[in-house]
């Protein structure tokens, strides 16, 4: 029995040897200026010195493998102990150093990838039943007209009353061109129906925009996905193709990070070119650096980064890369720390390794982690109320009182201003501070049209 052990700890010590092969998916060739080059981040053939092995470490390994094979309670398989001790392993080193198994991988495949296979469909749980928020877009659930407000009681044929959220995330998910009948609960329909809705893939946008002002963007980008440097390009040049930005406020907060391709795109967009971030790690391969390609997208105007604690990772790669290039303000609260480069590492067609190979540092050769980003401005998120009087008599309150043109515009955007004072304040400081900025700007193209007219100076 102790030789059968022997040779499983020269098969581990012959496992240990053999090369990596993990191989990043390479990034799509998108035509534009803005897009970093695909680098890969794996490492291959990344073997260990031999000589070095514990092989007495080896050996104890097998003995307890073996008096947990024949001494623990309850039967356990080889294959299950075997992911167990790996687990073990890598959960020892840091906390984002995992075993990966089919689900797991599948999911961050999706996360990453930004689609799956499914229905297209926002969902919430309420007093047990799974709510529809809202359907995406051109999906499927939208063209079998599932609308808001409409309930999921049952999954093909099977009741999902107080069923968690994800196992139900999991039967409505699948191969696609498969069906799956939901049976719904509609408000004033008295009852419920069936409802037969074809998978496909869904696209999940990570770049969301809205006008906040005349002139003035905001930009928020929930995750990075491997498309969102690209989706925040494509908003950034339909919103210029309207007319000049006055300033852009690029929401990160609460963004937990995502693919590092994507976020050196997205701060490519906002510099002229050079250092974005770099990589340093023990094997050769690690150590690599992002440059930004020529041309910002904005020529120049103000950008104001929102971050706080939830900003992790790819996002506190722009937020470092763009206040270190003196190109944005960064505003909110310190960012998570989570400044460690993971690598996939496959290991089957369905299980990986997760192994934190790197660390990130800003172009000034800061490291982010356990640091995170600290804003140039600390604004916290806050309920603010005004502590003005309604009641203060003014000017235009006095009877008889001449008129000062109509103030129906200004009040209007008063009125928009104090709504996103209350709903959401740093967003509204923001918005100030790249109003600000423009104030105190000269404009340019002004001071070009006077000085190629003095005449007119000299009538004055």
């Amino acid at each position: 029995m102790r030789s059968r052990f022997c040779s499983l700890a020269l098969l581990l010590l012959t496992m240990t040897c053999l090369p990596a092969t993990a191989e990043d998916e390479p990034a799509d060739d998108v035509a534009n200026p803005h897009t970093a080059q695909p680098q890969s981040t794996a490492i291959e053939g990344a073997g260990p010195d031999t000589s070095s092995l514990p092989l007495e470490e080896l050996q104890m390994f097998a003995d307890v493998f073996n008096q947990i094979r024949q001494g623990y309670v309850e039967s356990v398989p080889d294959s299950e102990l075997f992911e167990l001790a790996v687990q073990g392993m890598l959960s020892g080193l840091d906390p984002h150093s995992v075993f990966l198994k089919e689900k797991a991988f599948d999911s961050l495949q999706e996360t990453t990838q930004g689609e799956f296979s499914g229905l297209g469909i926002e969902i919430g749980q309420d007093r047990g039943y799974i709510t529809i928020i809202a359907p995406i877009d051109g999906s499927p659930a939208e063209a079998a007209g599932l609308k808001a407000g409409d309930v999921i009681l049952k999954i093909d044929g099977e009741s999902i009353r107080d069923v968690p959220v994800n196992k139900s995330v999991e039967r409505m998910r699948g191969p696609t061109g498969s069906e799956v009948l939901l049976t719904i609960g509609r408000r004033g329909v008295a009852d419920p129906f069936d409802v037969t809705v074809i998978r496909d893939v869904i696209k999940v946008p990570s770049v969301r925009s809205r006008e906040l002002m005349d002139g003035y963007l905001w930009l928020r980008a929930s995750q990075f996905q491997k498309d969102t440097g690209l989706e925040a390009i494509d908003i950034l040049q339909k919103a210029l193709a309207e007319g000049a930005l006055k300033g852009v406020v690029l929401d990160l907060r609460n963004n937990p990070g995502g693919v590092l391709g994507a976020s050196v795109d997205m701060a490519g967009a906002l510099l002229d070119g050079g250092l974005v971030v770099y990589t340093e790690g023990r094997h050769p391969q690690s150590k690599e650096r992002f440059d930004a390609s020529p041309g910002d997208m904005l020529e120049g105007a103000p950008v104001v980064v929102l971050i706080n604690g939830g900003s992790a990772s790819a996002s506190e790669i722009v937020a470092g890369a763009l206040q270190d290039r003196r190109r944005a303000v960064i505003m909110g609260t310190r960012s998570f720390g989570k400044g460690s480069v993971q690598t996939i590492l496959p290991v089957s067609d369905t299980r990986a390794v997760k192994l934190t190979t790197a660390l990130y540092y800003t172009p000034d050769g800061r490291s982010i982690q356990a640091e995170g980003i600290v804003p140039d401005i600390v604004v916290e998120r806050a309920e603010v109320k005004s502590v003005e009087s309604n009641r203060q008599t003014k000017e235009a309150d006095l009877q008889g009182s001449l008129s000062g043109g109509d103030p129906a515009d200004n009040q209007s955007e008063s009125e928009s201003l104090a709504e996103l004072r209350t709903s959401d304040n740093q967003l509204y400081e923001a918005l100030t501070l790249l109003r600000g900025i423009n104030l105190l700007t000269p404009d340019e193209q002004s001071g070009q049209e006077e000085a190629s007219t003095p005449e007119a100076v000299n009538e004055a």
